[in-house]
């Protein structure tokens, strides 16, 4: 499958050209999405999770030295090394393939053939342009085609794309492309309201707004058989 590019504003510039500052702000302001793949650098895994943590510890003792804190405080001393870990082991875990979940997977054998609907997944991610929390739900809909996935891992699916700096959109169809390889049908549905703390806590700071985003395929193509999912979350 060919990975679509978006372009980035009317002059067609994409990730790899570049930008001004102020471009750069704007992209991120207007929460554009590059590609449906998180961009990542080809040597992304040569250093192993204790050098990441090391490494990163290190930095960010640097950017809370700039923002003036002081560190020998012995309430922020170990704070650039507990920041470094959850960064690695935790709400960026997703970034790893390695951690990606395995699919459960059983034979249709009671030949269920109706819509399923797995409601309120929750959903926490990071926006990659301002490294402020994503929080909302996922809602996840199929028809077998002879095999099922076991119930948790619709969620470990959602929470393993959720765990990475993310933009809604590609979250949504990183999600429905991975169910649709593991369940080997088109017949799948992923829907996620969120809401983004880098609108609500800086820039416009509006509270209250969320996002919908939606992706759809095979049978869910069908008017019908998108409305009786839409009905069944709502």
């Amino acid at each position: 499958m060919q990975t679509p590019t978006f372009k980035l504003n009317g002059n067609g510039r994409n990730a790899h050209q570049h930008c001004s500052h102020h471009e750069e702000d704007e992209l991120g302001d207007h929460h554009i999405p590059t590609s449906m793949d998180t961009p990542m650098r080809a040597d992304a895994f040569l250093m192993s999770d204790d050098e990441k943590i090391e490494a990163i510890s290190k930095h960010f003792e640097q950017i809370m030295h700039v923002l003036g804190m002081d560190l020998s405080d012995d309430s922020v001393r170990g704070t650039p090394r507990r920041v470094a870990k959850m960064y690695v082991k935790e709400i960026f875990a997703g970034l790893d393939p390695e951690n990606a979940p395995q699919p459960t997977l059983f034979d249709n054998r009671y030949q269920y053939r109706q819509m399923l609907v797995e409601r309120n997944i929750p959903v926490r991610s990071t926006c990659e342009h301002h490294f402020q929390p994503i929080l909302g739900v996922a809602h996840i809909a199929y028809f077998s085609k002879g095999r099922v996935i076991g119930l948790s891992k619709l969620n470990r699916v959602v929470e393993h794309f959720s765990r990475r700096p993310q933009v809604q959109e590609r979250l949504t169809v990183q999600i429905a492309h991975a169910l649709r390889r593991m369940l080997q049908t088109e017949d799948v549905a992923v829907y996620i309201d969120a809401q983004h703390l880098c609108v609500s806590q800086r820039g416009i700071r509006h509270e209250g707004c969320s996002t919908v985003t939606s992706d759809y395929g095979g049978k869910f193509l069908n008017e019908q058989v998108r409305n009786e999912f839409l009905a069944s979350i709502r």
